[in-house]
């Protein structure tokens, strides 16, 4: 039974040393593995169960025993692909990360067994180095820009942190997308997309989002009330048939750079001045007739609104204004008034 994800093995005494530890994981395959080969007729136990953590450096990998060896699991971020196993000795921190959610949900469900001293309801993998093929599946980045390179018939690999799938053809978000846990960058530019599920918040580590040249008509409220609040820095709608953002649209506090030029955009969020960390807006050749007064609130570094259908600006009436009086002048007034 194997696990692929990033793997942090952190020793516990090293602050008592004064030392830490380099706060980054290793791209592995974890192995629960067999310390001994069963004999003929015996099944595959507890007793002889391990956890191998290979590496590219280290492809024969680390052993650690299992059976009565766990001090506590940490399982708090397991549907993020994250899980932490703290053993007994030697006395450290087993930090995975990225593993698919599922996946490792089943991974640790085998090495409680292991631990308690149970069955292990699957087959356990045996003591040989991992080939560099295995590491090869550690994919970060896929681009994908016609309908052949399409993948139909398998999934994306879970890995993925920059996804790029233009020209494709889509009509409708693939939600295998949904899927990938560490997904930072998301390209969909250049399809007939209409609308996005109301999931995907599930993309919690998303930074950038490219939705431009689609057939979007909307945007959806439950996108701005996604986890997407804190992550989204970057979002491209331009070149949409997008009339109005939704008045959340100013809780995606994080956004920094917005492009929605080339829709049909007759009016922008009157809540927008509260994107904080707004500096590049692009919204050129709209239908733009005003703008909002909270407008003015925004620290902008860069701003286009070429193209525009603003309204010219009504005459403002003529204020005559008279100079104050001296205190002087106003107190001989008062003097002669009240004789």
């Amino acid at each position: 039974m194997r696990l692929h994800c990033e793997v942090e093995v952190v020793s516990r005494h090293l602050p008592t040393l004064g030392l830490r530890n380099r706060g980054k994981g290793a791209r592995a395959v974890v192995s629960l593995c067999q310390l001994r080969p069963p004999e003929r007729g015996e099944r595959a136990g507890p007793h002889s169960a391990c956890l191998l953590i290979s590496t590219v450096k280290d492809k024969r990998g680390t052993r650690y025993q299992l059976k009565e060896n766990i001090e506590q699991f940490f399982t708090k971020f397991v549907d993020e692909g994250k899980a932490t196993v703290r053993l007994k000795e030697p006395p450290v921190d087993i930090c995975l990360s990225k593993a698919n959610s599922s996946s490792l949900k089943g991974f640790l469900s085998a090495v409680r067994l292991a631990h308690r001293g149970c069955d292990v309801n699957t087959s356990l993998s045996t003591l040989i180095p991992v080939k560099t093929s295995e590491f090869e599946k550690f994919k970060t980045k896929m681009v994908i820009t016609c309908k052949k390179q399409y993948p139909l018939s398998k999934n994306f690999p879970y890995s993925l942190e920059h996804l790029q799938t233009s020209y494709c053809g889509l009509v409708r978000f693939d939600t295998r997308m949904l899927s990938l846990k560490n997904l930072v960058k998301l390209d969909l530019s250049h399809n007939h997309i209409k609308n996005l599920p109301a999931t995907i918040g599930d993309l919690i580590q998303l930074q950038e989002l490219d939705l431009s040249d689609n057939c979007l008509e909307s945007f959806s409220v439950a996108f701005c009330q996604s986890t997407l609040q804190k992550s989204l820095r970057r979002l491209d709608l331009s070149k949409n048939k997008i009339k109005a953002l939704p008045l959340q649209f100013s809780q995606l506090q994080e956004l920094n750079d917005l492009k929605i030029d080339d829709n049909e955009l007759i009016q922008l969020p009157f809540k927008i001045g509260q994107l904080k960390n707004l500096r590049f807006l692009s919204a050129a050749r709209n239908k733009l007739p005003v703008l909002p007064s909270e407008f003015k609130n925004l620290s902008l570094e860069y701003l286009d609104l070429f193209g525009n259908t603003f309204e010219q600006p009504k005459a403002l009436p003529i204020i005559k204004l008279q100079v104050p009086l001296s205190l002087l002048e106003l107190s001989a007034r008062t003097i002669l008034y009240n004789r």
